[in-house]
């Protein structure tokens, strides 16, 4: 008996304007996601940024607070080589964060801010695959932007959004997109882009010097990317791929 084949990608659509990636760390979109903005940005879509912590956890041989503005710092330079121009940090605390209400109020705001077409995200499946257990901030995040982008939509959820901030609802996100999930379907080409994503990810330069040998090629930007950009791309017919989960929240 042998394995059957995965089954082919389907093409991310591509008839949007305007993006938010609300993920859990600087460098959260560099590990694969960065080459496809870099494509998007190319096409003159607008793409924003936001990352619920600074990352301050992140690197063992730097203190917090000193880490913090350093990953900062590193995550506006990552961004700039894809062409995204904005770049925020929620500043919740890094590696401590928590599926809830509070969580989903930041992810509400930040889509009212934005009033995006797409919502952006990581994988908030257990595991990579069934093999590497998820990290658990991703997962937080994840979920928490799964029910963020509906409570944005929804007058009666968070009213102090509207009544004390001015941010009327929004229900204009037509899906949320999951970088790196297992349960992926969809892709989009990332063969002329792929070089922007490695430079992007080679911007954290302390985070993967602070790696180091500690998580296999993990600290190798180009050997990492290639992998499973490969993987992807042949899955949808071409030499790069980034995938990603589709969550529809209308009926297009």
């Amino acid at each position: 008996m042998t394995d059957q084949a995965p089954p082919p990608f389907e093409p991310l659509r591509e008839d949007w304007s305007t993006a938010v990636a609300i993920v859990a760390h600087p460098d959260d979109m560099e590990y694969g996601a960065a080459a496809a903005v870099a494509r998007w940005t190319g096409q003159g879509k607008t793409v924003v940024y936001v990352m619920v912590t600074s990352g301050e956890a992140g690197i063992d041989g730097m203190h917090p607070d000193e880490a913090r503005p350093v990953r900062e710092a590193e995550q506006v330079a990552s961004a700039a080589v894809v062409g995204v121009d904005t770049v925020e940090f929620l500043g919740l605390p890094d590696g401590v964060l928590e599926y809830g209400l509070p969580l989903r109020r930041e992810v509400a705001r930040v889509v009212r801010r934005h009033r995006p077409d797409i919502v952006i995200t990581g994988n908030w499946r257990e595991t990579y695959g069934g093999v590497m257990p998820n990290q658990a901030d991703h997962i937080a995040t994840g979920r928490a932007v799964l029910d963020g982008v509906r409570d944005a939509g929804n007058r009666w959820i968070f009213r102090e959004l509207a009544e004390d901030e001015g941010l009327e609802p929004w229900n204009g996100v037509k899906q949320i997109w999951a970088a790196g999930s297992p349960d992926a379907a969809h892709a989009v080409d990332t063969t002329e882009t792929f070089a922007k994503g490695v430079a992007s990810l080679e911007a954290h330069a302390a985070y993967l010097a602070g790696l180091g040998g500690s998580a296999g090629n993990m600290a190798d930007a180009a050997e990492w990317l290639e992998g499973f950009a490969r993987t992807a791309g042949t899955r949808l017919g071409t030499r790069f791929a980034a995938s990603f989960e589709v969550v529809p929240l209308t009926f297009e």
